[in-house]
């Protein structure tokens, strides 16, 4: 199986922790931000659900930017055979 081996930048673990301690996020961007922070420094890839999660959130109008850069950050981490 096919690894990637991408982890998530200083600048996007920063922005996750910060949207897992804002109440107002909403529980997709918040399990963005866990799984970007959870690619931080480790070689762990994006699960098949979170994959579909995060495409789902580029493609909606409804999520903010700061939602879709996770949402772009998560997916770029994800199994190169997926």
């Amino acid at each position: 199986m096919s690894r990637n081996d991408k982890k998530s930048s200083s600048k996007q673990a920063t922005n996750a922790s910060q949207v897992l301690r804002d109440p107002a996020s909403s529980k997709t961007a918040k399990m963005l931000a866990a799984s970007t922070l959870s690619q931080s420094n480790t070689s762990k890839q994006t699960g098949a659900k979170t994959e579909t999660i995060a495409s789902k959130v580029l493609t909606s109008e409804k999520y903010n930017a700061k939602t879709k850069q996770l949402a772009g950050s998560v997916l770029s981490q994800s199994n190169k055979n997926r």
